[in-house]
């Protein structure tokens, strides 16, 4: 799903001899692997000496190169991952699949034919990508504080939802919720209206606990190629059986409710492989993908008490 982040809450103008920037905010957070939208408008003079003013180009851009600005269209730290949707005095740039790497100060351009008349709004927008991490305050107690922390300051109208073993047990407008546990257990946060992107389950107590934690939580691959889908998986107790499936396919199992291994999937028939390169982590490879592959796909396993079958993301 698409994940959209923007704050429209402070505004910023830079300007002089009629020419000016407004961006919709200085600094944004926004959660990695989501999707961005930094936004402004611009102002210039419709004419100067006679001469009517006509805007020839618009760029974003994060870095100069000698002196001059690099398109973020051309730069391949970004490539196919950025947009612009510009129209008459506006313009937003859209960022896609979020890295650390992209928190940086973002800055709109705009060039008229006027002599001299190009400008740039600066300061521009500080952009800070953050990913979500349970914190567990130690306490000698069976209910410690736990903390859905994140490395810059989220919208303060964000509320929490709490997984337990994969399994959503509370919402939250605080980042921080109390709760009762045993050693067995593993906890998880995301930000209401951002599910997609939930912080890896963290054991409360020790490092043994039930869990699945996967190495990318979306993938982007071309129509014929294949792709790995990796998470490494830990229990308290022994694992009796595991396999991968997709919440999509469900219509073709015999009960909606329990989940059918993909490999025995008639539309997967010959291309699904599950690698175990090391003890405690599974790949799902998918070989020859079609359009109707895009699709979540989860890892579940059971033990003599015990399933996990996540409704995590």
């Amino acid at each position: 799903s698409l994940i959209v982040v923007s704050d429209l809450c402070v505004t910023v103008i830079q300007g002089q001899d009629d020419y000016g920037v407004t961006y919709s905010s200085p600094e944004i957070c926004a959660l990695k692997a989501s999707i961005v939208e930094i936004s402004c408008t611009y102002r210039y003079p419709s004419r100067v000496d006679g001469r009517d003013t006509e805007v020839n180009g618009t760029i974003w851009f994060t870095k100069l190169s000698g002196n001059q600005p690099v398109d973020l269209k051309t730069d391949s730290d970004y490539q196919d991952r950025v947009e612009y949707s510009c129209s008459e005095k506006s313009c937003t740039l859209r960022i896609t699949d979020l890295r650390e790497s992209d928190s940086a100060e973002y800055k709109f351009r705009f060039i008229t034919n006027q002599p001299g008349g190009r400008y740039t709004g600066s300061p521009g927008v500080t952009l800070r990508v953050t990913d979500l991490q349970v914190q567990v305050t130690e306490l000698p107690s069976s209910c410690p504080d736990l903390k859905c922390h994140s490395s810059c300051r989220l919208p303060d109208r964000s509320s929490y939802i709490w997984y337990k073993n994969g399994q959503k047990i509370q919402s939250e407008i605080s980042p921080t919720y109390s709760v009762y546990y045993n050693s067995t257990d593993s906890f998880s946060c995301a930000v209401e209206g951002h599910e997609d992107f939930p912080s890896p389950p963290v054991c409360v107590d020790g490092q043994t606990c039930n869990r699945v934690i996967y190495t990318d939580r979306s993938i982007c691959a071309s129509k014929g190629s294949s792709v790995d889908i990796s998470c490494t998986y830990s229990s308290y107790q022994t694992i009796r059986s595991k396999f991968w499936f997709s919440p999509e396919r469900s219509h073709q199992w015999q009960s909606p409710s329990q989940p059918e291994d993909l490999s025995e999937d008639s539309q997967f028939a010959g291309r699904v492989q599950v690698l175990e390169s090391e003890r405690g982590r599974s790949t799902l490879r998918i070989t020859d993908l079609t359009e109707s592959d895009s699709a979540q796909y989860h890892f579940k396993y059971t033990t003599g008490s015990f399933e996990w079958r996540s409704s995590l993301p």
